[in-house]
C-alpha cells in the first residue's frame, strides 16, 4: 500500500463522521455535510448567464446577494426530468456561496466513521474524488458529497466571476 493512500486515507477517516443533510437525485440518495448547508429554499426563478458551463443554470437574488446555481443532474450527467419537489440547497464550496438543485430534500442523519466506506474504484475513465464516501445508515446507502470536490477549480473559477463587481 502506498504511503500517499495511507496518509489520505488517515486525514479522511478522522473528517468523515458527522452529520449530514440528505437528498434526492434521480431516485439516489446522497449526503451533505451539514457545516456546508446554509439554507434549502424553494425554486425560484432562476436568470441564465452567458458563456457559463451547462450545469450552471444561471443566478438568483437571495436576500439582496447574487447566487449562482448549479445543476447536479447535468454536473452528474444524469437525465434531466423536471421534479415537482426540486429546490435549491444554498452551500459554501471552496468559499463561493452558491445554490446546488436537487430533486427533493430527505433529511439530516447523523452518520459513524464506521458506517461509512471508502468510495470503491471504477476504473480509470470514472471519476469518484468528489465523493467521500459511502455511509451506510438505517438500512440504506447513500453517497457522501465532498461538495468542494464536486466542481473542479476553473468551474469554481466561472462561479466566482458570477459573483465579481462589475469594473
Amino acid at each position: 500500500m502506498s504511503t500517499h493512500t495511507e496518509s489520505s486515507t488517515a486525514t479522511l477517516g478522522s473528517s468523515r463522521a458527522g452529520k449530514y443533510l440528505t437528498f434526492f437525485l434521480a431516485g439516489e440518495e446522497y449526503g451533505l455535510e451539514i457545516l456546508k448547508v446554509s439554507e434549502i429554499i424553494g425554486m425560484q426563478p432562476i436568470t441564465r448567464v452567458p458563456r457559463m458551463p451547462d450545469f450552471v443554470r444561471g443566478v438568483i437574488n437571495l436576500r439582496g446577494k447574487v447566487i449562482p446555481i448549479t445543476d447536479l443532474r447535468t454536473k452528474f450527467s444524469m437525465v434531466m426530468d423536471g421534479h415537482e419537489d426540486s429546490c435549491i440547497i444554498v452551500v459554501q464550496m471552496k468559499g463561493v456561496q452558491t445554490g446546488i438543485i436537487v430533486d427533493r430534500v430527505s433529511e439530516v442523519v447523523a452518520v459513524a466513521e464506521g458506517d461509512i466506506e471508502d468510495a470503491p474504484s471504477f476504473g480509470a475513465g470514472i471519476r469518484t474524488e468528489f465523493l467521500l464516501g459511502i455511509g451506510k445508515t438505517g438500512g440504506r446507502v447513500r453517497l457522501l458529497l465532498d461538495i468542494d470536490r464536486v466542481l473542479a477549480t476553473s468551474e469554481i473559477e466561472a462561479l466566482q466571476a458570477v459573483h465579481a463587481p462589475a469594473a
